[in-house]
């Protein structure tokens, strides 16, 4: 049995929620956002307290009820707070720009990188070699900087490419003579 799961998540306040056909519908002050509900369980909302609930409690219930739980708290909190990744371009010549819907990479190779930025995701660049992406969904917020990142990771020996704002990047000691 999940603990996490067995806790009532606290509504914030100014946040509307409405649980229909397995889709949790959540209104906060940033957006509204949806989230699929698997059809093992029920949500029941009592006052300013949302409760998650397995129909029958069975194996297959168990190891999803505390992760069900957890997707409903980070929809409540992406409604209300917000989300917000950055990501930090070093080496030479190494540049981000937004242009209309698109961001203009370049790191090194022949050719510019166009990423297609995602309706769910805004993305600025206060400098040319830091991104700032925010989201309400922790979950494509996340998958977007993965993708960004993917194409130029950081490399040990110079630390050249994209990283996370406070990842540290382990350093390797070059060749000796």
């Amino acid at each position: 049995m999940s603990r996490i799961a067995k806790n009532s998540i606290k509504l914030p306040q100014d946040t509307t929620c409405s649980f229909d056909n397995n889709i949790l519908l959540v209104q906060g002050k940033l957006g509204e956002a949806t989230l699929p509900i698997s059809e093992l369980f029920t949500i029941k909302q009592k006052d300013n307290e949302i409760l998650v609930l397995p129909k029958d409690e069975k194996d297959k219930t168990n190891p999803l009820w505390g992760t069900t739980s957890a997707h409903v708290k980070n929809t409540l909190s992406g409604v209300c707070n917000g989300y917000s990744k950055t990501l930090v371009l070093s080496g030479t010549g190494y540049r981000a720009s937004v242009v209309d819907s698109k961001l203009k990479l370049q790191l090194g190779f022949s050719h510019d990188i166009n990423y297609e930025i995602p309706k769910e995701v805004k993305i600025e660049c206060p400098k040319q070699n830091i991104i700032k992406i925010t989201s309400i969904h922790k979950e494509i917020l996340g998958a977007v900087a993965a993708k960004i990142r993917s194409y130029r990771k950081p490399e040990p020996f110079k630390g050249k490419g994209i990283k996370y704002e406070n990842e540290f990047i382990f350093r390797k000691e070059g060749k000796k003579k």
